[in-house]
């Protein structure tokens, strides 16, 4: 309480209060922290995003990736920010949400050490393989996995990543416990998996949709209710009888608590714009990517998203993890 104090109080010394601070703000460039390594899922749609968001606003949009840890020391390092709306996080399901199951010592709480600007995209994920991975159905490889449990590997971008919380929820729905290899980013297991070092990996489709098209991968299952437009023949999770398999992760901006809320407004409001662009919905999109409706993206609806995957995603989480 002290410190969030004291850093309130800082911004108010820095820029003449809340008042000043909304006239002037942005005055110059904005961080946004991606928890991840360049070329994954979060930083790409940073980057896509950023770029609008920084047309409307008039200010540069320079990406920072701050790896490890499955995305919480970046967000650490956001929490932890000057609350002044110049460094700001894409946070997800797994910094937002799994994180609190998974890491007792959890430097900070979603729902409190953050404000967010808004809900970005949201997107299934899909059970990629090696190519020379004997399945070639989700059936089949439900089958192989219960017959080879204890030589086959999942490869993840890091505890309380995606493809972390992921690859958990199906591992718990099959009944596996399969070993875990762990990367520093999805475009480190997406090179491992391609070259044939692990067998599968459950991760956006923002990333791995190509290299299925490209036949480099093989694309199992959804983990989603509906079967995907731009992966049409990959079925979902639900049509093979496993509908525990369901995630399809938020990516959403945050600020740190204390942000002045005019300046918080600011940047959700130029993240709505950027959202509505034809040009930015179009190239998110082609990557696999659900835009939420306008009634879904503000701070209020994402504050209550997060509450309530890190109560659906709590149980689950502590069970599959359980030794």
């Amino acid at each position: 309480m002290i410190l969030r104090l004291l850093r309130s109080l800082a911004v108010l010394m820095l820029l003449g209060g809340v008042g000043a601070q909304a006239e002037t703000f942005p005055s110059h460039q904005v961080t946004i922290i991606v928890p991840f390594a360049a070329g994954g899922p979060s930083d790409v749609i940073a980057r896509i995003v950023g770029e609008q968001m920084s047309r409307r606003l008039g200010q540069p949009f320079v990406i920072e990736n701050v790896n490890g840890a499955g995305g919480t020391i970046g967000a650490t390092r956001a929490a932890r920010a000057t609350p002044d709306g110049y460094t700001v996080v894409m946070g997800h399901m797994g910094t937002h949400a799994a994180a609190v199951a998974l890491y007792p010592n959890l430097a900070y709480d979603p729902r409190n050490d953050f404000v967010p600007i808004g809900l970005v995209i949201e997107t299934p994920e899909v059970l990629v393989t090696r190519k020379d991975l004997p399945p070639n159905t989700f059936k089949e490889f439900i089958a192989y996995a219960r017959q080879n449990e204890a030589r086959l590997n999942m490869a993840h971008s890091g505890v309380g990543s995606i493809s972390y919380v992921g690859g958990l929820l199906l591992n718990s729905a099959i009944g596996i416990h399969p070993t875990l290899v762990p990367f520093t980013g999805s475009s480190h297991v997406t090179n491992a998996l391609l070259a044939g070092q692990v067998d599968y990996f459950c991760d956006p489709i923002v990333a791995q949709m190509s290299h299925v098209r490209a036949g480099g991968l093989k694309g199992l299952a959804l983990a989603a209710a509906q079967r995907h437009p731009l992966m049409p023949d990959v079925p979902t999770a639900a049509e093979e009888g496993l509908p525990q398999f369901d995630a399809s992760p938020f990516y959403a901006l945050f600020a740190p608590t204390d942000t002045p809320a005019p300046v918080v407004a600011a940047l959700s409001a130029a993240l709505d714009q950027a959202l509505d662009d034809e040009g930015t919905r179009k190239r998110l999109e082609e990557l696999g990517a659900t835009i939420a409706a306008k009634d879904r993206r503000g701070p209020a609806p994402m504050a209550a998203l997060v509450k309530s995957e890190i109560a659906r995603l709590t149980p689950i989480l502590q069970a599959a993890t359980k030794k």
